[in-house]
C-alpha cells in the first residue's frame, strides 16, 4: 500500500517520497492527525488554526493539552494575508494547520497562499500539517496543490490524506501522514501505540483503487460538482446567499439578513420548518463570526438535493 501511495503522491501530488520511510498508514485521517499530535508537540504549545476551521482539529487539540490559536479568514474568498498570518503566530506558536479543499469554506489555498505559508512557517520555525482529505473533490478546473510541493515546505510539512471521501468508504478507516524520516518515525511510534494498524485486509483494497483510472476521478469531480451547483443555485433562490465553495462537498450560507439572534436559533428554524438539516456557522469559529452563516452537506443523491432545495424554497424566517 505504501507504494502504490507513493506512486499517487508523485502522479497527483508532485511529491517524490519514499515509501518505506515517509508515509505512515493509519487509522483514518482522524488517526494521523491524532498521532501527529502527539508524536511532534508537547502540552501548552500553541497551534494555529484558520477560521472557519474543522471542529476535530480543534478538539484534537484540545485532547492533547495544546493552546488552540485562531485567525479568522474573511468570506467570500476566505483569502490569506501575510501581514495578518504573521501577527497570529504568538511566542510558543509551533505549528499551522491548513485544511485545503477546507471543510467547511470549500476554499483552496492557491499558489501565493502557499508561497506565504512557506515565508511565515520558516521566519517563525513553524511545522505545517495539512488535512487533504478532500483532495480530489474540486470545481471549475481548479487544481489541488499540497502544501508540501510548495518550494521550501518539504520539510516542515505533515501531509495527511486518505480515501473515505475518494471512493466513499469512511467506516473503512483508512489514512495515511507524509513527512521526512524523523518526523514519520516518531509519528508511526505512536500510530503504532494508538492504533496498532489500519485495517490490513482493507489495504488492499485501497491500493487497487489508487490505480483506477484517470477518468474515475473526473468523474467524481464532475457529478460532485453538479451537486454543488444544485445547492446552491437552490440556497440563492430561496433568499440565502452560499459562499460558492471551490472543493470539498459542503457549503456556507449568510443566513444574517433573516434576523435570528445567532447561527444555532436559525439552524433550528430551518430544520423545524423545512426538515433541511444545517449545521450552525458558530460551530466552526471561536468568535462571533459564524452566527450568521449555515452550513450545508451536498454529498447527497440528486433526489434529496432537489426535495432540500424544493423545501427550503418554501422557508420563510420567523
Amino acid at each position: 500500500m505504501r507504494q502504490a501511495i507513493a506512486r499517487k503522491l508523485k502522479r497527483d501530488n508532485d511529491l517524490a517520497v519514499d515509501a518505506e520511510a515517509e508515509i505512515v498508514i493509519s487509522a483514518g485521517t482522524t488517526g494521523a492527525f491524532a498521532a501527529t499530535l502527539t508524536a511532534l508537540f508537547n502540552p501548552g504549545d500553541g497551534v494555529l488554526l484558520l477560521e472557519p476551521y474543522y471542529g476535530y482539529h480543534l478538539n484534537t487539540l484540545l485532547l492533547q493539552g495544546l493552546e488552540p490559536q485562531f485567525l479568522t479568514l474573511a468570506p467570500p474568498a476566505f483569502s490569506l494575508e501575510e501581514s495578518a498570518l504573521d501577527a497570529a503566530v504568538k511566542p510558543n506558536t509551533r505549528a499551522l494547520v491548513i485544511c485545503t479543499p477546507s471543510n467547511p469554506s470549500g476554499k483552496i489555498f492557491s499558489t501565493e497562499e502557499l508561497a506565504i505559508v512557506e515565508r511565515i512557517a520558516r521566519k517563525h520555525n513553524l511545522l505545517v500539517i495539512s488535512d487533504e482529505i478532500y483532495e480530489y473533490i474540486t470545481y471549475d478546473g481548479r487544481r489541488h496543490i499540497s502544501p508540501a510541493s510548495t518550494p521550501g515546505l518539504a520539510e516542515r510539512t505533515v501531509s495527511i490524506m486518505g480515501f473515505s471521501k475518494t471512493f466513499s468508504i469512511t467506516g473503512w478507516r483508512l489514512g495515511y501522514a507524509v513527512a521526512k524520516p524523523d518526523l514519520a518515525k516518531a509519528i508511526n511510534l505512536v500510530n503504532d501505540l494508538l492504533y496498532v494498524c489500519a485495517p490490513s485486509p482493507l489495504q488492499y483494497g485501497v491500493a487497487a483503487g489508487l490505480n483506477a483510472p484517470a477518468d474515475y476521478f473526473a468523474k467524481l469531480r464532475n457529478e460532485y460538482q453538479r451537486k454543488r451547483d444544485i445547492i446552491c443555485d437552490g440556497l440563492a433562490a430561496a433568499g440565502m446567499a452560499p459562499f460558492i465553495p471551490q472543493g470539498a462537498y459542503y457549503v456556507l450560507a449568510d443566513i444574517a439578513h433573516f434576523g435570528y439572534p445567532d447561527a444555532k436559533t436559525a439552524a433550528l428554524a430551518l430544520l423545524e420548518q423545512s426538515g433541511v438539516a444545517s449545521v450552525p456557522g458558530s460551530a466552526f469559529y471561536q468568535g462571533r463570526e459564524g452566527d450568521g452563516l449555515v452550513r450545508f452537506c451536498f454529498a447527497k443523491d440528486d433526489q434529496t438535493l432537489h426535495e432540500a432545495v424544493h423545501r427550503l424554497g418554501k422557508f420563510r424566517p420567523a
